[in-house]
């Protein structure tokens, strides 16, 4: 197929490189062009602008940062997206974007689909991803299907016949990973208090079949040794998310998020947020 791929940040230039690697014409785009030197030279053609990337497309792809950047780089500037064409929105934004975003299509002849990615940076270069899709039509989603399976896990692969379910599918799927980890700190917390070493906490969290034994794994390492420049998922972006799941949730009291999401601001404010979300626990004195 011929591709455009609009947002080559962390995950949108593993998931490109794919693309690229699976065989179809894809032409990249980012707002910065150093981040296209190492898929041209995968052999991907580079656009000069967004309008210059998509032309010619029969299928769009955008990962871009949330749904400011949606409405910046398509919605706002009326993208001219070839008549026909499926938009397969990849960015996170939330079940109000995701509906504006399939009436702007529908007006104009595309058909939009929204499929975001459940998951880090690892999983995607291992193309292990949970992956969601969502669109009205049944067609639309055969058509992003065939290109998102690329890097889906096919056993999490799940369908809505609905953007905006697949837009508050993926802040229910990370809410768990701001709350989980959230969690985790405070129960080092507990520990340490009570006289354990964090290193002993993060065992009993740790063991099988405990709550937190899958976020212990995921990020206990990073929790003890306060190190968090691997990133896997940026603190910056869980942040992002949190806003928006506070939003859909209309003023509903959610206090354990309403913490997560005060702990990635504060380190967000620190300096973090181009770290991993982990550094939640910068200023918790828990590090060994």
């Amino acid at each position: 197929m011929r591709i455009a791929f609009l947002g080559l940040g962390r995950m949108g230039t593993i998931l490109a490189g794919h693309l690229v690697d699976a065989g179809h014409r894809v032409r990249v785009w980012n707002r910065t062009p150093e981040a296209t030197r190492s898929l041209a030279a995968k052999g991907a053609e580079v656009g000069g602008s967004p309008a210059d990337a998509v032309g010619g497309a029969d299928l769009v792809a955008t990962c871009l940062f949330g749904p400011q950047a949606v409405h910046e780089v398509v919605l706002d500037a009326d993208l001219a997206m070839p008549p026909g064409s499926v938009w397969v929105d990849i960015s996170t934004v939330g079940p109000v974007v995701a509906r504006a975003s399939d009436a702007w299509a529908d007006a104009r002849g595309l058909s939009y689909v929204h499929s975001p990615v459940l998951g880090s940076l690892g999983p995607a270069r291992a193309r292990d991803l949970g992956v969601l899709i969502g669109a009205k039509d049944a067609a639309a989603r055969a058509t992003a299907r065939s290109v998102v399976s690329v890097w889906a896990d096919p056993a999490r692969l799940v369908e809505y016949d609905d953007p905006a379910k697949a837009a508050v599918g993926k802040l229910v799927v990370n809410l768990s990973l701001a709350v989980g980890y959230q969690g985790l700190i405070e129960a080092v917390q507990v520990g340490r208090a009570g006289g354990l070493s964090t290193d002993e906490a993060l065992a009993l969290a740790g063991l099988p079949k405990t709550p937190f034994s899958v976020i212990a794994g995921m990020k206990g390492a990073a929790l003890a040794s306060g190190d968090y420049a691997d990133t896997q998922f940026s603190a910056g972006l869980l942040a992002k998310d949190a806003d928006l799941m506070l939003s859909v949730a209309a003023g509903r009291p959610l206090p354990a998020l309403s913490a997560a999401f005060a702990a990635l601001e504060h380190a967000c404010r620190a300096g973090l947020a181009e770290a991993d979300f982990s550094a939640m626990a910068f200023d918790a004195g828990l590090a060994r």
